[in-house]
């Protein structure tokens, strides 16, 4: 164990390398990076924003010699925490070092790759690709709010798009800490940029490299096989979930226990046309059914297919609805500002005793009240008819297999569908999209008369005929609100709950847990599990094995906080 770290020289040596702006030690200018976007707050000593990857470099070799934790961090954008401390109980002071100035996206292959830098974004990349007629992996939910390219491969993010799969690489440049306690530079990128750290890392900033530089060895730059993986229909094991050993491989998976450079992708050549079905039934196993022919039978599978519940599709529509309208109005680019924004305001509010708790989000639900209906007719129709929703988006030869497929089946089975014009595919889009904040807004407004807020995202085997949830009258009891909504393609529900007041919350969890340990499931399934749940041995193991001293991310998964995994 190193001496105790002398805090003033500390700082002063990052001041040495970086502009002192951007080296952030006071309260406020920490708040909105030690708090995470929907769960998790600790204590960091620091937070520094290098501009660029050689000063990303020398804060690392400072952070490592002085013997701090380094939690490195993007956008901040998960649900689970993970880019945030979680307490006090560390052994260490905290460093979190943000990356979101470093933010330049390369294009190689003629735009079939991309190297993606620390910082650089899904929007970004969503925007540069689109002139030359491709996409990136993900191209809804996690774009939209300003997530980092390199946060979902770190978390295996994603996987709605199902002809894609989660976010997934074999191809990229970090650092990690040897059990020597040195930090080292590990280039797997498959560019030839040099001998020492600071040439690798100069030259990739400056593009310094030719077509000639750039091999293409046998490593994946993407979730190759999850649409075969996924037309297993009868196999008794999820198709994606966070702790699959199949996809954590360097940095995919690594959950910030080591320190991402850049990472190289593949992107996919966007469709011509898409068009947006709607559908509605009364009977779960409708739509098991549907989606056991569309997986086993169909040629060309639809691009997403995003369940609602009609409790989630009515809270949505109140509590989400500013969210919608803002979206809608002013473009997913002004999210990361309006996030920004609502984290300036309870900050300053907070200062005030005389303030409600989340003063942002009772503002805006407010405001939200003087906007008229924004759903469409035919969906508020559907909401009236029938409790199950499902958005299925289409695209090129998918689009007439699909149409043809939905009317032969309704002429003999429960329920119904409808063909989305363009404006109401965007607006069935977005409101499943927005579905994820209804949750929370609903516990900021009514959080003195109700229990504590829980959220699951849980991956249900691909041969599950009962995925909709049937709670036992024990836990049902418990519960004050159940909102659900997921990816019924693949399995993954998100399953939020707020407990009714009085109830021991982590208690009740844990008998939820249990029923999906019975039902042969695994969680989380894509947010990661942050400080929020349980690394399991797989993933634990991955960690010790890319983290052997415990200087990165430390705590994450609930592991050991301390030195060397003490």
């Amino acid at each position: 164990m190193k001496s105790k770290p002398d805090k003033t020289k500390f700082i002063q040596d990052l001041k040495n390398i970086l502009e002192e702006k951007y080296v952030l030690t006071s309260e406020a200018s920490k708040y909105g990076h030690r708090k995470g976007y929907r769960y998790g707050m600790g204590e960091a000593f620091a937070v520094i924003k290098p501009g660029d990857l050689l000063e990303f470099w020398k804060v690392l070799e400072l952070c490592v010699e002085s013997g701090y934790i380094v939690i490195m961090q993007a956008a901040n954008t998960g649900l689970t925490g993970g880019s945030t401390p979680e307490g006090t109980d560390y052994d260490r002071p905290i460093v979190i070092i943000n990356t979101m100035r470093i933010n330049d996206i390369h294009l190689i292959d003629k735009g079939k790759q991309i190297i993606g830098l620390p910082g650089s974004t899904l929007f970004e990349l969503e925007n540069i690709l689109a002139p030359i007629e491709r996409e990136p992996h993900s191209v809804i939910g996690s774009t939209s709010i300003g997530a980092s390219i390199i946060g979902g491969i770190c978390n295996n993010s994603g996987g709605s798009l199902i002809q894609r799969g989660p976010a997934y690489t074999e191809l990229a440049l970090y650092a990690q800490v040897n059990e020597n306690d040195e930090l080292v530079l590990i280039n797997d990128l498959g560019i030839e940029l040099g001998d020492t750290p600071e040439d690798i890392l100069s030259n990739l900033q400056t593009k310094n490299y030719s077509s000639d530089q750039i091999q293409f060895p046998k490593k994946l730059a993407s979730d190759n096989a999850y649409e075969e993986r996924l037309r297993a229909i009868d196999e008794d094991t999820p198709a994606r979930f966070n702790a699959d050993g199949r996809r954590l491989y360097g940095v995919s998976g690594s959950a910030g226990k080591v320190a991402v450079f850049a990472v190289r992708l593949d992107t996919y050549p966007a469709a011509k046309k898409n068009k947006v079905f709607y559908i509605g039934t009364n009977k779960p196993d409708v739509l098991w059914k549907m989606r056991r022919d569309i997986l086993s039978k169909f040629k060309n599978i639809p691009t997403t297919g995003d369940y609602l519940h009609r409790a989630c599709y009515d809270a949505t529509k109140k509590y989400s609805k500013d969210n919608f309208i803002v979206i809608d109005q002013l473009g997913t680019s002004f999210i990361p500002t309006l996030f920004a924004l609502k984290r300036k305001v309870d900050l300053i509010a907070g200062r005030f005793k005389f303030m409600p708790d989340k003063f942002s989000d009772r503002l805006m639900q407010f405001l939200s009240k003087f906007w008229p209906n924004h759903l469409p007719p035919r969906m508020e129709n559907f909401r009236d008819l029938y409790e199950h929703h499902w958005i299925i988006e289409t695209s090129d030869e998918a689009i007439d297999e699909s149409r043809v497929y939905f009317k032969d089946f309704f002429n003999t089975h429960e329920g119904d569908f409808f063909e989305c014009t363009d404006r109401e595919g965007e607006k069935a889009v977005l409101h499943r999209f927005v579905a994820g904040s209804a949750i929370g807004r609903y516990h900021a407004i009514h959080q003195k008369k109700v229990g504590p807020m829980m959220s699951i995202d849980v991956a249900f085997p691909r041969n599950e005929k009962d995925w909709f949830e049937n709670l036992p009258p024990e836990i049902e009891d418990q519960l004050e609100i159940k909102l659900h909504y997921g990816h019924l393609f693949c399995h993954v529900f998100h399953q939020n709950y707020i407990v009714k007041k009085g109830v021991d919350a982590k208690a009740l969890k844990n008998k939820l847990l249990k029923t999906f340990d019975e039902r042969g499931a695994e969680y989380p399934a894509e947010h990661n599990v942050g400080h929020e749940y349980s690394a399991k041995p797989v993933l634990k193991n991955f960690y010790k094995k890319l983290d052997s001293t415990n200087v990165f991310n430390t705590g994450i998964g609930k592991t050991s906080k301390l030195k060397y995994w003490k």
